[in-house]
């Protein structure tokens, strides 16, 4: 019972500081499992349902299937803050941003050292004669 205590305070000291919403929405991947929330991305509340992006239509029919039992995690996990029914939507899964690496070996060159001509840096010859030739044109006029 001490342990059930302890998880209610957190609950309510967490209720000062977040919204409904917010907490629901952290509660999602608990009540449903990391490899379902992998799958689905709980987006909002709008009244009392829960809106959850899912994949395709198979997807939204199965978990339809399994939405009185979500509710019960999600009423278990939130007691009273729990939304009363959940809305599936078709929706695109956003992946997180992603950085772009530097190649292994990449380095960046001193002011100094660049070279003197901006086409020097044009590694194809084609494109650098374009390049020259455009811009002897526009110096001209």
């Amino acid at each position: 019972m001490e342990r059930a205590g302890r998880i209610i305070a957190r609950i309510r000291t967490a209720q000062k500081h977040f919204t409904q919403e917010e907490l629901t929405l952290a509660a999602w991947p608990a009540a449903i499992g990391k490899r379902l929330a992998g799958r689905t991305r709980a987006v909002a509340i709008q009244g009392n349902n829960l809106v959850v992006l899912v994949e395709d239509d198979q997807w939204k029919r199965n978990l339809y299937g399994l939405r009185q039992q979500i509710l019960r995690n999600l009423s278990d996990l939130l007691e009273g803050a729990a939304p009363k029914g959940i809305e599936f939507r078709i929706g695109v899964a956003r992946r997180p941003p992603q950085r772009e690496e530097a190649p292994s070996n990449f380095a960046l060159t001193a002011p100094a050292l660049r070279p003197k001509d901006d086409a020097d840096g044009i590694a194809d010859p084609v494109l650098r004669r374009i390049y020259v030739n455009s811009r002897r044109k526009a110096q001209a006029s």
